[in-house]
């Protein structure tokens, strides 16, 4: 017997991730100083973002919002929580990369979850949940005009594709499937809070000139 029901807990860190992912968004917003409306925008975009991409990609219709407003009321709720609150936050630019941090480690999973319970291949189940986990934030940076978040120095990519990856393989085991929901979010959310803390990379590549 399943400690957790599967359904609802990913169910939950999907709300979660939504309110985390809108709510960096909204930070970015502040950063360019934009009125409520335009919080409600980027933070919803962001939320929102990297879901929409992957159910157009596994031809699920309606998207997932579509169905279930819930999830846009969500972005609308918290984008203007943050917009009377952000004058109280000392370093938004450090509130961010915490924020995407945590998003993007929820959305990992989430999104390798949902694709898996499609029947989709394994490889193509691990696209899906980094797919899920930066394409908000990529259209976050791009319509505020800030350096990609994708492209920071430290590792990113790589701690949403083995926090999918960790997920897959604690299923493949058998093991309870909240140990496996938790499991590839918290590699995800160990190994990004190491690379911000310690700067952790990998090689660059570098031309020769």
């Amino acid at each position: 017997m399943e400690f957790l029901d599967l359904t609802l807990l990913v169910n939950w860190l999907g709300l979660a991730g939504i309110a985390v992912f809108a709510v960096s968004g909204a930070l970015d917003a502040a950063r360019n100083e934009m009125d409520i409306l335009g919080f409600m925008l980027i933070g919803t975009v962001t939320g929102l973002g990297g879901g929409t991409a992957r159910d157009l990609l596994l031809g699920r219709s309606p998207v997932y919002w579509v169905e279930e407003p819930i999830y846009v009321g969500i972005c609308l709720v918290v984008t203007t929580i943050t917009y009377f609150v952000v004058p109280y936050i000392a370093s938004r630019t450090r509130a961010l990369v915490w924020m995407d941090a945590l998003g993007i480690s929820l959305f990992c999973v989430t999104g390798t979850q949902i694709a898996h319970g499609l029947g989709v291949s394994p490889l193509i189940s691990v696209c899906m949940g980094v797919m899920t986990a930066t394409f908000g934030g990529i259209t976050r940076d791009v319509l505020c005009r800030e350096s990609l978040m994708l492209g920071q120095r430290e590792l990113y990519v790589t701690t949403t594709v083995l926090g999918a990856s960790v997920y897959l393989l604690l299923q493949w085991l058998s093991l309870p499937q909240y140990i496996a929901v938790l499991g590839g979010f918290s590699t995800a959310f160990a190994l990004r809070s190491a690379a911000i803390l310690f700067d952790l990379r990998l090689p660059s590549y570098h031309t020769s000139k």
